[in-house]
Order: structure tokens, then sequence, then C-alpha cells
């Protein structure tokens, strides 16, 4: 039996069951082991990302984001709202602008 020891998607209990597969698990048993376990979880999409970039992954990146986002008080869209705050007073990261240098 493989083990794991990682967080995963909420309905997954639910598919294994619907499978006849048996597993263990248990829910994060505090806020701690919640946001470390996320932490991991970002780590875990961004390097499939990295390994496959395309939309599929990006969405897995974007559902951790947004529980982190729940985790830490916060939701989806104050996340979007601070967002939009910086792309108008700072931009964006889409002309792929690389700053060498600053001069004092």
């Amino acid at each position: 039996m493989p083990i794991y020891n990682k967080l995963v998607r909420d309905n997954i209990p639910n598919i294994l069951e619907a499978e006849g597969k048996g597993y263990t698990g248990h829910t994060a048993e505090n806020k701690e082991e919640f946001f470390t376990k996320l932490k991991e979880k970002l780590q875990e999409e961004v390097g499939e990302f990295l390994e496959t970039p395309c939309a599929e992954e990006l969405a897995d990146i974007q559902e951790v984001l947004d529980a982190l986002a729940y985790s830490v008080g916060s939701d989806a869209a104050e996340v979007a709202t601070i967002k939009e705050e910086k792309a108008v007073n700072r931009g964006r990261f889409y002309t792929g602008y690389i700053l060498e240098k600053v001069e004092d």
C-alpha cells in the first residue's frame, strides 16, 4: 500500500470508497497542520506545473491558493481585489520586462 501523507481534494475519500479501496487518513488536527500541508501541496502543484505547463496544473495551483487564502482568514474575492489594486498601481507581469539594476 503506497504511503502519501499529503493533502488531497475533499472528495478523494468518497472516490476511494466508491472504488472499494481501503485507505487511512485524517482531517488536519489544527490550523498549523492544515497550513503546513497546504504549503507542501502548493510546492507539489508548482513542481507539476514546471514539469508540464498547462491550464490543468494552473487550476490545481489556483485551488491551493484559494485554500491558503481561506486558511489565513481571507477569500478569493479579497485576493482578487488586492491583485487588481496592485495591477493598477504597479502593473502586471505580461510584458516580460526584466529589471537588471537600479542606480542609487
